[in-house]
């Protein structure tokens, strides 16, 4: 049996409702044992909303016997307040909590993977949490230096050097030595957690037309350029002039596309596969998956929000699982 740990994410936003909506449709099959951390009075509201129809317990703490017991074990992180549609204080603290609580699930051993519902950074710097998002606090909670923001889909998998960083930081922030952490990772992601035995990886610009040998921008020639090269090029190359790289669907002659900040990968990725995209933490000794979307607290409450993005991030999950045995000889 594999254990999988749910984060509610922010619980004003759609992340308990996605999640309840999930285990309705994988939340029976007796080889998979489903935790969900989230406050209890949160999820009984929910589940009631949904008319759901899995079995499931809750659980003030999580113990080995509860492993055994119903496929959906609920761990009622503490009452809380609802106010859909806007980031607070106490639903910053919740998903924190959420998230803290569901990746010692795993270092203890009770869960091979984590999926995380969606989170607010408003809401995090309302609770005094400061973390970005998901990526940089499980680098931290696990002591992992070299990670990585990855998306996931069967039209394309994609990373990026910076990741939630403002446009005025992002040339100081690419350096060779960064470069090649990201790019080496990449690698070894696509081999070892995805399986693709000899990955091929494309590289994009940072400036307009690549930089135009330097006329318009010289981290290309100064930066990116000199790590390609020492790099195996077989495996890595570019930098390729990013709206021709996508307007051509050069995409689809590689197994990855990395790209150097947030939205020159995901404008690009979420029109391909916004649906079924999965943000993927590479470089962790954790498996972590997420949805690629937001808290969608527009819709919240409302009973509407698709689930299809967070049951994609749990079949990762479970892909990356069954490589990573494979690897070890299980």
């Amino acid at each position: 049996m594999k254990n999988f740990a749910f984060t509610c994410g922010d619980i004003n936003g759609i992340g308990p409702e996605i999640c309840i909506k999930t285990f309705n449709i994988i939340g029976n099959n007796p080889k998979k044992k489903l935790l969900f951390f989230c406050p209890g009075n949160i999820f009984e509201s929910e589940f009631e909303k949904q008319e759901a129809n899995f079995n499931f317990e809750i659980v003030n703490k999580l113990k080995s016997e509860n492993l055994l017991n119903q496929n959906v074990t609920v761990i009622n992180i503490g009452k809380a307040g609802q106010k859909y549609g806007a980031p607070t204080k106490t639903s910053g603290k919740i998903c924190y909590k959420s998230i803290h609580e569901g990746f010692k699930s795993i270092s203890n051993g009770n869960a091979n993977a984590i999926i995380t519902a969606p989170i607010a950074k408003t809401a995090l710097k309302l609770a005094g949490i400061d973390f970005p998002g998901h990526t940089e606090m499980l680098a931290n909670m696990s002591g992992s230096k070299n990670f990585v923001m990855m998306f996931l889909s069967q039209k394309m998998i994609a990373a990026m050097i910076t990741i939630h960083e403002s446009i005025k930081n992002v040339p100081k922030l690419i350096t060779k030595s960064h470069l090649k952490n990201v790019l080496n990772v990449v690698e070894e992601t696509l081999k070892y957690d995805l399986g693709i035995a000899d990955p091929k990886i494309g590289v994009l610009g940072l400036n307009p037309h690549a930089g135009e040998g330097g006329q318009i921008g010289v981290e290309e020639r100064e930066k990116i350029i000199p790590v390609i090269n020492k790099l195996n090029t077989a495996r890595v190359s570019g930098p390729y002039v990013p709206d021709a790289f996508f307007g051509n669907k050069l995409y689809t002659n590689f197994d990855a596309v990395v790209g150097m900040y947030h939205d020159q990968i995901l404008i690009p990725f979420k029109l391909l596969a916004f649906d079924k995209g999965v943000n993927y933490t590479a470089g962790l000794p954790i498996i972590r998956t997420s949805p690629d979307h937001g808290t969608a607290f527009d819709i919240a409450g409302k009973n509407i929000a698709d689930p299809t993005s967070i049951i994609e991030a749990f079949k990762w999950a479970e892909r990356i699982i069954k490589n990573r045995e494979k690897l070890n000889g299980r």
